[in-house]
C-alpha cells in the first residue's frame, strides 16, 4: 500500500482536495472534492512518482524523471480536472 507523505498531503490541501490511500488495485491515491466527492484514482503503484525519487534518490535525478514525465504527459497535464491533471499535481509538482 502507498504511503501518503506531508507533502502530498498539503498540496491537496492548498487545491481544495482531500486524498486517501486508494481502495482500487494498483492506484495509488484516490482523489475526492471538499464535499468528499469521488473524483478519482491517480497513481500506478507499480512506478515511483516524484516524492519518492526523493526519498530513495538525489534531487537532480528526481528532477530529471519528473521532467521526463512531464514530456509524456504533457496533454493530460494541461487538461484541469483530468486524471493526468491531478497526478502532476500531486505526484509529480
Amino acid at each position: 500500500m502507498y504511503s501518503i507523505s506531508k507533502r502530498i498531503y498539503n498540496i491537496a490541501k492548498q487545491h481544495n482536495l482531500i486524498v486517501k490511500p486508494s481502495t482500487r488495485k494498483h492506484k495509488k491515491i484516490d482523489v475526492y472534492d471538499n464535499n468528499n466527492n469521488y473524483i478519482c484514482s491517480i497513481g500506478n503503484d507499480k512506478y515511483n512518482d516524484f516524492h519518492i525519487y526523493l526519498k530513495t534518490t538525489n534531487k537532480e535525478y528526481a528532477e530529471k524523471r519528473r521532467r521526463l514525465y512531464i514530456l509524456r504527459h504533457k496533454k493530460d497535464i494541461s487538461k484541469i480536472g483530468s486524471k493526468g491533471y491531478y497526478a502532476y499535481l500531486l505526484l509529480w509538482s
